[in-house]
């Protein structure tokens, strides 16, 4: 039977997919049904493809090109930069927009499974064990307080894994065969890194689409960052030719300070728009949230911490040209109410 093969895109984003398939990752599925259907369906389901052009004769049956979730891992091999807090609550902050978000702790340390109150549990499944090959990411995944955020926990059985990987094949592509099955369910799925450039994080850099990458606005931190960018340009030329930075998050950020706006300036000239225009202050409830198993959103949301990192996920959401379904309630409410009349004195 013939096929065409027509541009879609998803509504919220209102991107011809086939025409751009990087930095988004689409898979082709052919159709036992007319163009027309699949366009009279997708209308009833703003969660599905809309065609961008309906010029297809009944006869034909086309290849569907769909959106799958974007992986953003959260590395930097410094430690101490943020990272385990900004994928805790940019996490958080995209599932409280309605975004399907899947976290997955890739750090032996399991610092991101304790800061959702989730117990470190050596006994429990865990990234471990999906690596290994031993379970799949679907039978592992935890569900959290918010609904639309679940996560894979990790667990001190992870250090081996470094060791355990070198005899089996394909050892750097083992999360991403994992990630690959569960990646139609998630809009957002994030990898919390280690601090370091082993084969975990190799791992993490080839089943990523992006990076985001945390730093403190310090000397030692431009060192490291050099570092990064070298082993970002080995693993592209490797294993993973589509992996680019997103973006570069300024963290413990104190403006007061002339050497955190020096930083500033010398990244913005060297990164350019990757350098985010949203930075993370230095805040006490950031601190106090993993102690009572809560992202700061939940345990304190009016607080400065909560502020930036819901402006974090807006800048993210914005660059991908993505509306949240939070953001389109805000839209129809504003809209329902109509622009305000104003009465001046003397009030007849």
């Amino acid at each position: 039977m013939e096929h065409e093969v027509f541009h879609a895109g998803l509504k919220r984003r209102n991107i011809p997919l086939a025409i751009a398939p990087f930095p988004y990752p689409i898979l082709p599925i052919t159709l036992n049904t007319t163009l027309r259907e699949v366009a009279k369906s997708s209308s009833t389901d703003p969660y599905r493809f809309c065609t961008t052009e309906i010029h297809c004769p009944n006869d034909r049956r086309p290849i569907l090109f769909f959106f799958m979730g974007r992986v953003l891992a959260v590395v930097n091999q410094k430690g101490g930069v943020g990272k385990t807090t900004t994928a805790i609550n940019l996490s958080a902050a995209l599932a409280l927009e309605g975004i399907r978000t899947l976290l997955i702790d890739c750090d032996p340390q399991a610092n991101s499974t304790g800061g959702y109150g989730l117990s470190r549990n050596d006994e429990r499944q865990s990234t471990y064990n999906v690596l290994l090959g031993e379970s799949s990411l679907h039978d592992i995944t935890l569900p959290t307080e918010i609904d639309t955020l679940r996560i894979v926990p990790s667990s001190k059985n992870l250090i081996g894994a470094n060791v355990e990987l070198i005899q089996h094949d394909r050892r750097a592509f083992r999360l991403r065969d994992a990630i690959q099955p569960e990646r139609d369910k998630y809009e957002y799925i994030l990898l919390d890194c280690p601090p370091a450039l082993d084969l975990l994080t190799l791992n993490a850099l080839v089943a990523a689409d992006r990076l985001l990458v945390p730093m403190q606005a310090e000397y030692f931190a431009l060192e490291g960052i050099s570092e990064l960018i070298h082993t970002l340009e080995r693993v592209r030329r490797a294993f993973n030719p589509i992996l680019d930075i997103e973006g570069v998050l300024l963290t413990m950020y104190d403006d007061r300070t002339n050497l955190a706006q020096q930083v500033r300036e010398n990244l913005r000239d060297f990164f350019k728009d990757k350098l985010l225009k949203t930075v993370i202050p230095r805040n006490i409830r950031l601190a106090e949230a993993p102690s009572y198993g809560k992202p700061v959103q939940l345990y304190d949301p009016r607080s400065r911490g909560a502020e930036s990192y819901r402006e974090l996920a807006d800048e993210l959401l914005a660059r991908n040209e993505i509306e949240s379904p939070r953001a389109r309630e805000r839209k129809a409410a504003a809209s329902a109410r109509g622009n305000p009349t104003v009465h001046f004195w003397p009030y007849a």
